[in-house]
């Protein structure tokens, strides 16, 4: 169940690119009013809400905002949101998937066409990427919570899939089917994680020269930095050279 994961290379800049927290408590509030509303607006009885409040409070999202965004729903209140999918070619033909919500569908879609555009990528249609990369849960914990022995006991006993333990942290990958108990296992053990989430997980890695990687990083970047994306995902890997050269 061990390996080495370049999951982390792909998405080091995260948080450097949520540098501003006013955007990024936008993006939270706007996933947990979204899930509250598709579900219950309790926590406990509603996973989807449950992990936007668990990401939420990673981030230091202050409880009140937190709150706020459930009460909303549970009001009725506040935008419709459209969950949309954007699949596409980034620079060196590398796989980027795009989960955004949405009040303006035609919006999201020209803004996201013209940043693969202007990359040299092009977007395609949904399903046109997906299928080389594995929907599935990722639980994260800090590497205090647990020796790596302990957490890869822990999770085998779950039932999880995977597990990758690094000097970030301890990364726990469960299928969409398994990932709720699995997270809720591991919680009862270790407390809540800092991060327990459905995600794409790349089934392979393309590595990329760096000025295809520098390209990609912006690419990004822009994606990142718009109001209505909320996840990027990608398959390809970057030199640690780069990673120093562009901060991340």
């Amino acid at each position: 169940m061990a390996g080495h994961s370049q999951f982390k290379n792909i998405m080091h800049r995260k948080g450097r690119q949520d540098a501003q927290k006013s955007k990024l408590f936008g993006k939270l509030a706007r996933e947990i009013t979204v899930a509250a509303k598709l579900g219950t607006p309790d926590p406990a009885m509603n996973p989807r809400l449950r992990a936007a409040v668990v990401a939420a409070r990673a981030e230091n999202m202050p409880k009140d905002n937190i709150d706020r965004a459930i009460k909303k729903a549970a009001g009725n209140e506040g935008e419709n949101y459209d969950e949309i999918r954007y699949e596409g070619y980034g620079p060196g033909g590398v796989a980027v998937i795009i989960e955004a919500l949405t009040d303006n569908r035609n919006r999201a879609a020209s803004d996201i066409r013209s940043f693969f555009t202007k990359s040299g990528g092009n977007l395609g249609e949904t399903g046109s990427v997906a299928f080389m990369f594995d929907r599935t849960g990722i639980i994260e914990y800090d590497k205090s919570v647990a020796s790596d022995d302990a957490m890869l006991d822990a999770a085998i006993e779950a039932g999880a899939d995977d597990v990758v333990s690094s000097e970030a942290g301890h990364e726990v990958y469960a299928s969409q089917d398994t990932f709720r108990e699995v997270a809720k296992a591991l919680e009862a053990k270790f407390g809540e994680p800092r991060k327990a989430a459905l995600t794409w997980k790349p089934q392979n890695t393309v590595a990329v020269d760096d000025e295809t990687g520098e390209k990609l990083l912006k690419l990004m970047d822009l994606l990142n930095e718009h109001d209505d994306v909320q996840n990027v995902f990608a398959n390809f890997e970057i030199s640690d050279a780069l990673v120093a050269k562009m901060g991340g």
